[in-house]
């Protein structure tokens, strides 16, 4: 004769639900940026507001090859893989081993490296590309030192399309807006509120160097 169950003990409390998805890369990103802050631009990932602003004007139809730098845990992947068309090539750049990992598993169809992004010249190079389209950079280019930040700039430029655009991601607003116009002719920010903390975008065009 089986045990009656015990009756429950109206004094416990309900066990947590599992953390969704969002407060997983929440919580992911803040641990990454108070170990890593230097390398990783922001606390949180960024929202979709920003992620939408960053491909605001994109050509899909003529759009070839994206490629994102500095991706994290993803939303700005997300929105690309949203978007894009068949024939447009992805390949998003992450070196932390434990994001890279993450994006991984949420993005099968994607070409995820787990690696360098100041190289990604030789990535494309490895998958007989010779042109993108667009650069989609999450990296905190501010922080990073001059021949690496100079290092990522001219490879952008130099594998960018001629109607090629190179995003950089913010949530300092037009504070380095000098540093953008220093390496390229026309510089335009795009302000996103609906950000934590706000930011935006700066896009870029003509490489002066």
């Amino acid at each position: 004769m089986p045990y009656p169950a015990p009756a429950a003990d109206p004094s416990a409390r309900p066990a947590p639900p599992p953390p969704t998805s969002q407060g997983r890369d929440r919580w992911l990103m803040a641990k990454k940026f108070l170990t890593r802050g230097r390398a990783v631009a922001s606390f949180s990932p960024s929202s979709r507001a920003m992620a939408r602003t960053m491909l605001d004007g994109i050509d899909w139809a003529a759009a070839r090859c994206v490629v994102e730098l500095g991706a994290g845990t993803g939303p700005i992947t997300a929105e690309l893989v949203a978007r894009a068309r068949p024939h447009t090539r992805l390949l998003v750049v992450e070196i932390d081993p434990e994001m890279g990992g993450r994006l991984k598993a949420k993005f099968p169809q994607v070409d995820v490296v787990i690696g360098d992004a100041c190289h990604f010249d030789r990535l494309l190079a490895d998958r007989g590309v010779t042109q993108v389209d667009h650069v989609l950079s999450g990296l905190p280019l501010p922080s990073f030192p001059a021949d690496l930040r100079d290092g990522v700039l001219a490879t952008s430029a130099r594998m960018l399309s001629p109607a090629g655009t190179f995003r950089q991601l913010t949530v300092m607003p037009l504070i380095y807006y000098r540093l953008y116009a220093r390496y390229y002719q026309d510089v335009r920010f795009r302000f996103v509120p609906l950000n934590l903390p706000p930011g935006g975008v700066y896009v870029c065009r003509g490489y002066r160097g």
